[in-house]
């Protein structure tokens, strides 16, 4: 049996000093969450605390994927910021609308949307 390569890009793109769209492509999961979450956790420490992922290209997400989302969204709240979806997929919205989260994070359409949210630059 082959070990599978981890499929998870994220690229960065910095808005302001207080905002950047991370765009988070491929499979979100135990083996992949914490790429993301260490991605998060730098942006964090450099005072960006309105964070927008845009997840048009995440093709899927499990528990682990929506636990960093969890904790994202906490950490962005605390920091007087918050944490914006935008444009998941059909299988990583129906994931959402599962397990609840939706509700805590509602998801944008697009990232024009979510930065308009932030109040961040589009």
């Amino acid at each position: 049996m082959s070990e599978r390569e981890p499929n998870l890009d994220v690229d960065v793109e910095i808005r302001d000093g207080r905002t950047a769209v991370l765009t988070v492509a491929g499979e979100l999961d135990m083996e992949t969450a914490d790429r993301l979450q260490e991605l998060l956790a730098e942006q964090f420490g450099q005072g960006r605390c309105r964070l927008v992922l845009d997840l048009s290209a995440l093709d899927f997400m499990d528990s682990s994927g929506l636990n960093v989302l969890i904790k994202a969204v906490n950490k962005a709240r605390e920091s007087d910021g918050d944490l914006y979806l935008a444009a998941p997929t059909p299988a990583v919205r129906r994931i959402l609308e599962i397990t609840g989260v939706m509700t805590t994070i509602p998801p944008h359409d697009a990232v024009a949307d979510a930065l308009a949210a932030a109040g961040g630059t589009i």
